[in-house]
């Protein structure tokens, strides 16, 4: 199946409509306005495709429906290149177009994941989805350097992949079914780089560009701003290509038209996210914990449930052990329950246990305190000095009223 001279110009426009449709490997933060725990089954929202280094792989349903889109899009497209393929060829061409495609964004994904667990940052897990994938790093890297290297990785799987794919080029006979699909993958990885290179939030470019104004200036809070402009520089651009097909008549210019808009609004919307999440931030970091933490009364983890009830109105209750080991912080709703029933219970029997992830050093920056409470599935903290005494008890509630 040679291809023809005519259909010459069908190749570079059939390749050319891989850039639109190629998804954006964009990854997250994971920043979000959740006021509860983060305690989700993280793998929800998908299909389980595997774990890697304990970071699940989901397959958003969505996918489904951009994989479908691709394949349906792209097989009249192949059989204009390929006037000799049949229907059964360019469903499939199309089809392993659509499969490789996903598998090249979840390596461009990985590659965020695998530097962000590298530099100590936890990774909640990887999905893929109609407009490509995301990497849900669970918290925001501390120093410009981190964010840079996290940001770059992805772009860098991507344009090494399209490497790749054009070096297994150069070994297959030009003008088949095999060589379109080969040359296809390598200008789509090409463009999956490329693009989430150019210097916007939320793509890794944006990132990049935050990492060094954040580095010039000392200020994240710049960079953020300095690349948010950048992603609204990039929707306004994706906007006027979309219409200026319309108004040149291009034969794409309906497909132009749906995908200009969706990824320009997409680009404007993580943006504007960015620019809100660091807002909340800038908050977090300002947290006055000496402010919002309750006083803490010390009491017998034996004393009458009762007598502890009434003695911690208005306070945090911390139950302490005869060895002096704090066994628990009183929870005041299952106390009055038990108070009810046996008002002279041990007071420990209502207790919430003081697991290590519910400690927190009152000299620790805000951010990362209010991190800790999202993160940690307790209303509760037990709120201690330098010297490990006890000096409050921070409630949920109060933490997220500060942040909003």
């Amino acid at each position: 199946m040679a291809v023809s001279r005519a259909s010459a110009a069908n190749i570079a426009s059939l390749l050319t409509h891989t850039a639109p449709i190629i998804v954006l490997g964009v990854s997250s933060t994971g920043e979000d306005r959740a006021s509860g725990p983060r305690s989700v089954n993280l793998t929800r929202g998908g299909v389980l495709l595997c774990k890697v280094r304990g970071v699940p792989v989901l397959l958003a349903p969505s996918w489904w429906l951009g994989a479908f889109v691709l394949v349906v899009l792209y097989a009249p497209l192949v059989s204009r290149v390929l006037p000799g393929a049949g229907a059964v060829v360019s469903w499939a061409v199309a089809t392993a177009f659509a499969l490789l495609l996903g598998a090249s964004v979840l390596a461009h994904e990985l590659g965020h994941t695998l530097v962000a667990l590298r530099m100590g940052l936890p990774v909640r897990r990887v999905r893929l989805f109609l407009l490509g994938g995301l990497s849900e790093i669970a918290r925001m890297p501390r120093q410009p350097r981190q964010e840079g290297l996290v940001a770059v990785a992805g772009p860098v799987v991507s344009l090494v992949l399209a490497a790749a794919f054009a070096g297994v080029l150069l070994t297959v006979p030009a003008g088949g079914a095999v060589w379109l699909l080969v040359a296809q993958c390598a200008v789509a990885n090409g463009l999956v780089g490329v693009f989430n290179l150019l210097p916007g939030l939320p793509l890794d470019g944006g990132r990049i560009l935050r990492a060094g104004v954040w580095s010039v200036t000392g200020a994240r809070s710049t960079g953020t701003r300095a690349a948010a402009v950048g992603g609204g520089v990039i929707a306004a651009g994706l906007f006027v290509w979309a219409l200026h097909g319309i108004a040149v008549d291009s034969p794409d210019r309906w497909l132009r038209l749906a995908l200009g808009l969706l990824v320009g609004w997409f680009v404007l919307a993580g943006a504007r996210a960015a620019l809100g999440a660091e807002r909340r931030r800038r908050d977090r970091t300002e947290l006055d914990v000496a402010r919002l933490m309750r006083p803490v009364l010390q009491l017998s983890a034996e004393s009458p449930v009762a007598d502890a009830l009434a003695a911690g109105a208005g306070r945090g209750v911390v139950l302490v052990r005869v060895d002096g080991i704090a066994a628990g912080l009183l929870d005041a709703h299952a106390a009055r329950e038990l108070a009810a029933r046996s008002p002279q219970a041990p007071a420990v029997q209502a207790a919430e246990p003081v697991r290590p992830e519910m400690i927190v050093l009152a000299s620790e920056p805000g951010d990362e305190i209010a991190e800790r409470v999202r993160d940690t599935p307790a209303w509760q903290f037990l709120v201690i000095d330098d010297e490990g005494r006890p000096a409050g008890v921070l409630h949920r509630q109060d933490v997220h009223g500060a942040a909003e």
